[in-house]
């Protein structure tokens, strides 16, 4: 890079940490809202989150700081555990923050930079799906000047808005609605800061409408003092473990999937560890600080690469911006109406609510119901509960898909050596004497018994038989249970005068069952690389009755 690129890359940099700080601030303080937070928790988060990433991460664009789903969690847990409380509620969530920063941690330095992948995509998007529904419902208090809302189980919440309807303010309700219209007519003009600018109209107008009982932000206190957490009492240590696993999921899974997406577009390295460490970081000293839980959000980074960032220098400029305006325009926030942050919200969850995002499942029919599953769970169950049974239901889904015996019995193809399903292929032909088998999922505790059954049924089905040829490459791994129910397929074998060659084994999987010695299975046994040399070596020396060689 020469100086003229890297000067211009420089510039590139400020400009976009520059256009970005203003979108960002607005948004930590309505995400404090959505948490039941004060404002000043956001700001904080927000600063802390640019500073470590712009310092410790590897992707040029991410920008790390609350998020509107992350925000949601701790909402429902603070809930859950302190009840509505504001400064009980704010000392557990500064705990909750702070542990699940260690679980970022700990994940980390375990190298679990794939855990994101418990997420499966379809839940991942029905989630979100859900949850901005919620997080909307959640914000017409604020839009519309209803009661604050309690709970996240939907039916109730309409229900408690239609009830309360006759509360509604109808100065709030047009002040809201009009903001909200303005953020999506400056969505059609490019390059047009439709955040900033209700912002500014919030805080011109605000004298008028606070004296017609609109309410504003109210005051922000950024002291930043170091506080050791408040500990759970005995009851609530679980629960406090299991909310800070939600939070590490959810914002790991956000994060990496805004993160690879633009590391993929534009062929830059990707640093799963790194970033569960960098982002443990993050959060430990949001927790100490009492600031929002924070990850890379798709919104922010999305902004950060179209505003032309091209370094984590865009990130630092960003963070050194929320504190210059801190400093010099934080009494001007302190006057942002409500009703225009609550706006705001609605329309960053809006972009979630694309029922075109589930058009791929439908159209391959595949995993509609999973998806439609996080939707309803999130609905019906709330945001965090519903988080979990959409996981819980996913996994549930994959095991029963594995656990369901694929068994194929292969023959070979009449111009070549290929051995294929001959189900799928009627012209392949079975070797005389041969028996060949492939499982069509990896053998482990849930599918090995039933799979090795069937094998007995296909064994059964061929008399003559003199060997059976078991393909293993679609099992990477074998578990006790699986080495169990080989050993007992072989001695089943044995018995009947047939014996047993495995082909096709990974290197590791050789060494386990080389390691285990079972006696029906010798080490020549296991030389097999291919189905091809497991026939050459029957076809060369044909084994005897009862010879397990």
């Amino acid at each position: 890079m020469n100086a003229t690129t890297a000067s211009s890359s420089r510039i590139a940099d400020v400009l976009a940490g520059l256009a970005i700080a203003g979108l960002l601030v607005p948004e930590a303080v309505a995400y404090s809202g959505i948490a039941g937070m004060p404002p000043q928790a956001g700001v904080i988060a927000l600063f802390i989150g640019l500073i470590c990433y712009g310092l410790l991460g590897r992707s040029r664009f991410a920008i790390v700081s609350s998020t509107s789903s992350s925000a949601a969690v701790l909402a429902a847990g603070t809930l859950a555990l302190a009840g509505g409380a504001v400064a009980a509620r704010v000392a557990i969530g500064a705990t909750l923050v702070l542990f699940g920063g260690v679980c970022f941690l700990l994940a980390g330095f375990a190298r679990l930079g794939s855990l994101s992948h418990l997420i499966a995509r379809p839940v991942l998007r029905g989630y979100t799906f859900g949850l901005a529904i919620v997080i909307a419902l959640k914000q017409l208090p604020h839009l519309g000047g209803w009661p604050d809302l309690h709970g996240d189980f939907v039916p109730l919440l309409v229900a408690d808005l239609v009830r309360t309807s006759n509360q509604v303010s109808v100065i709030t309700l047009i002040a809201g609605l009009l903001a909200l219209a303005l953020l999506f007519v400056c969505e059609r003009v490019k390059r047009l800061p439709g955040s900033l600018l209700v912002i500014a109209l919030g805080v011109a107008a605000s004298g008028w409408l606070e004296a017609r009982g609109v309410p504003l932000t109210g005051a922000i206190d950024l002291h930043m003092a170091l506080d050791m957490p408040t500990w759970p009492t005995r009851g609530q240590w679980l629960p406090s473990v299991e909310l800070a696993a939600a939070l590490l999921l959810i914002l790991y899974a956000e994060s990496y999937s805004s993160i690879r997406g633009f590391a993929l577009k534009h062929n830059d390295p990707v640093e799963p560890n790194r970033d569960l460490l960098v982002l443990g970081v993050a959060n430990v000293l949001c927790g100490l600080f009492h600031g929002m839980p924070v990850g890379a959000g798709y919104s922010g980074t999305s902004a950060n690469e179209a505003a032309g960032a091209q370094s984590r220098l865009a990130g630092l400029i960003a963070g050194a911006s929320v504190l210059f305006m801190v400093a010099l325009l934080l009494r001007w926030i302190e006057r942002i109406p409500l009703a225009v942050l609550a706006a705001i919200v609605i329309h960053a969850v809006s972009k979630s609510w694309r029922v075109s995002v589930f058009k791929p499942y439908l159209q391959w029919k595949r995993d509609r119901l999973i998806a439609l599953a996080a939707v309803v769970a999130v609905l019906s169950l709330g945001i965090l509960n519903g988080l979990l049974v959409a996981i819980a239901f996913s996994l549930i889904m994959l095991l029963r898909q594995l656990a369901v015996a694929h068994l194929s019995v292969l023959g070979r193809l009449a111009n070549g050596h290929d051995f294929v399903d001959i189900e799928q292929h009627p012209d392949a032909v079975q070797p005389p004497d041969l028996l060949i088998l492939r499982p069509e999922e990896p053998l482990f505790f849930a599918n090995a018994e039933s799979v090795m059954t069937l094998a007995r049924q296909k064994v059964e089905q061929r008399a003559g038989l003199k060997q059976v040829i078991l393909s293993l490459e679609e099992s990477p791994d074998l578990d006790s249970t699986t080495l169990e129910a080989l050993s007992d397929f072989a001695s089943w074998l044995q018995s009947r005068g047939v014996t047993l060659r495995v082909a096709r084994l990974k290197d590791e999987t050789r060494a386990l069952l080389l390691r285990v010695n079972l006696p029906q299975l010798s080490p020549q046994a296991l030389n097999n690389w291919s189905v091809e040399d497991a026939v050459s070596a029957f076809t060369a020396t044909p084994p005897s009755t009862g010879n397990h060689a």
